[in-house]
């Protein structure tokens, strides 16, 4: 019995563009479905097969074209160096204030600008100028880069860091003894 809904499964989905489809059974008692109508001695009948189901296809909508952006260099390609303060440069002692300067190749085009990090953080607001006066920087070691940011702030690219010592008195004498 599953062999015929077998074979009845795969004439229904094999022959659905088929007329006619008969049943008749065969001389062992098999019933066996066939598109070609059986001898005249065999009795068979015809099976009258349900409409189709079928869907229409969907509606392929394109999809929205993105206006085209300004060619920018992509990725690293702006060159950008810090020249002033040199790596490694220690701020003498004093309130910690020191300048940045750097160079950047190509020049920035529209809406690009210079932003300057300190430990990773950003510094200020990003700039078109290429120089920095920083005030009051804390003392110890800060690693400083500056990338060329667009609109969004995304890098287009970046410096490399340069490590500067702010020396800067302490309030903590080693000569003062807690609570005098």
């Amino acid at each position: 019995m599953a062999r015929a809904l077998l074979i009845t499964l795969m004439l229904l989905t094999a022959n659905v563009g088929a007329q006619q489809i008969y049943r008749t059974t065969d001389a062992q008692g098999n019933i066996v479905f066939t598109d070609k109508p059986p001898a005249a001695s065999t009795s068979s009948e015809q099976v009258t097969l349900p409409e189709t189901n079928t869907t229409p296809a969907t509606a392929v909508r394109p999809r929205p074209q993105e206006a085209p952006k300004a060619q920018e260099p992509e990725g690293d390609a702006f060159a950008v160096s810090i020249l002033i303060p040199a790596n490694e440069t220690t701020i003498p002692m004093g309130p910690g204030n020191f300048s940045v300067t750097v160079d950047v190749e190509p020049a920035l085009g529209q809406g690009l600008s210079l932003q300057l990090y300190m430990d990773g953080i950003p510094w200020g607001d990003p700039q078109r100028a290429n120089s920095w006066s920083l005030t009051n920087v804390f003392r110890g070691a800060h690693d400083i880069t500056v990338a060329v940011v667009d609109t969004q702030l995304q890098s287009l690219g970046s410096s490399e860091p340069v490590r500067v010592y702010v020396l800067r008195p302490s309030i903590n004498s080693p000569n003062r003894r807690a609570g005098n």
